[in-house]
């Protein structure tokens, strides 16, 4: 393969750019992504820089990497990568990531990764042809990857909207009490009340009930940092989930902390079940939600995240789901316990007004979303599958085995 890799640093080959600070990003309906220093913090109307871009985490205990196809806004806890010599973007995201740029601390007190501590990085730079071929190579899969969440948020919207209509708009009730049909089988519109009646919560199906998250759950409760410091942090081991980890809808991988049997022994009392629902109760990702993928148990939560245990009959998606509606986010919005940042308490979240059809409704609510869930965690599992290649193949094609790596991917 023709062409020789130049020796080089970082410093000659980009600039780390500045976030600009930015309020109410998380509650915009603008088109454009906003990144923090953990990756996708929200939507704002105006973007900082134009894509396809890269985006360094600069303060945190995490400092992630994330590439943005798009045009993009990055806040003040992270950089927004821009080349001096014209490398193609889209190689700098994997090169970055295979160097590992965001783990460099500059050993303050804040984690943090300065400028100056990444310039003097050494790196050796392909021809652009051959930066081109890995792009394309690594990006194939990421595409794979992105094609399958997309694919899941489609299918996970599907069931929300399910539940919007039956639990929050009341829709087949609504239906019945106007003499209309309300477009489900006979045996479903059966479970359905013809008429509202008048509670706390205002106008509610006739025979359901007003409750709260505290009435519908067995455990509300965050976890705790690990004792021992960094020294209990593992390659292999115990899954420690962090708010990285939680995102609406989805349990992100990337992040995902290992801490030994021992550390995990000492937190118990914070193990995740299967069935689980996530919440982030501090920071940036204030108030994100997702249920606990199977395959990342055995499992322990840190102080950020609190662990929502449903009922007996009570659907994990049911407690999800209501906890990603506006009613609900609006309410404990209002709850915010933070000081320096936001926050909720577990007498916050204990407090959430729910209200609680039949079981017959939820055994029914559970049985139609269930294959279009089941669907979705298919999905992600495939996504896992490609990252692991992709994660296989990084560190070979960034470096001086490219050439080798090229030739077994090629036979």
């Amino acid at each position: 393969m023709a062409g020789e890799w130049r020796p080089s640093t970082w410093g000659d080959e980009i600039t780390l750019e500045y976030g600009k600070a930015l309020r109410d990003y998380s509650h915009s309906g603008g088109p454009i992504r906003v990144f923090g220093s953990n990756g996708p913090i929200g939507w704002t109307g105006q973007a900082l820089a134009t894509g396809p871009g890269v985006i360094l985490g600069r303060k945190g205990a995490y400092r992630g990497v994330h590439f943005s196809a798009e045009p993009f806004h990055v806040i003040d806890t992270a950089y927004y990568v821009v080349p001096k010599r014209g490398a193609d973007m889209r190689w700098l995201y994997y090169a970055i990531k295979a160097h590992k740029l965001g783990e460099i601390d500059d050993g303050s007190p804040i984690p943090s990764t300065t400028r100056s501590a990444v310039y003097i990085q050494d790196l050796a730079v392909p021809p652009p042809h051959e930066q081109k071929r890995i792009a394309a190579i690594l990006g194939t899969l990421d595409d794979k990857i992105e094609l399958n969440r997309r694919m899941s948020a489609t299918l996970e919207a599907m069931a929300r909207a399910l539940f919007k209509s039956w639990f929050v708009d009341f829709d087949p009730v609504r239906a019945k009490a106007a003499g209309r049909d309300t477009g489900l089988p006979k045996a479903i519109a059966e479970l359905f009340p013809g008429s509202f009646e008048d509670s706390e919560m205002g106008q509610i199906p006739q025979g359901w009930t007003c409750s709260s998250l505290l009435d519908v759950t067995t455990k509300i409760g965050s976890g705790a940092t690990p004792l021992g410091g960094g020294s209990v942090y593992v390659d292999s081991g115990v899954a420690l989930i962090r708010s990285q980890n939680v995102y609406d809808s989805q349990f992100v991988w990337d992040g995902l902390a290992r801490i030994t049997d021992a550390a995990a022994e000492a937190l118990q009392g914070v193990t995740v079940e299967l069935g689980d629902v996530l919440v982030n109760i501090t920071g940036a990702s204030f108030l994100r939600t997702c249920v606990v993928e199977p395959s990342v148990l055995p499992a322990r939560v840190n102080q950020h995240v609190c662990i929502i245990r449903p009922k007996l009959g009570i659907p994990s998606r049911y407690i999800h789901f209501h906890l990603l509606e506006p009613a609900t986010r609006e309410f404990l919005t209002g709850m915010d316990a933070g000081a320096s940042r936001q926050a909720v308490t577990k007498g916050h979240l204990e407090s959430v007004p729910v209200v609680l059809p039949q079981l017959a409704v939820l055994d029914t609510f559970a049985r139609l979303t269930g294959p279009l869930l089941d669907k979705v965690s298919r999905n992600m599992s495939q996504a896992r599958a490609a990252a692991s290649v992709r994660d296989t193949l990084l560190p070979r094609l960034i470096s001086a085995q490219f050439r080798n790596a090229m030739e077994d991917v090629e036979q």
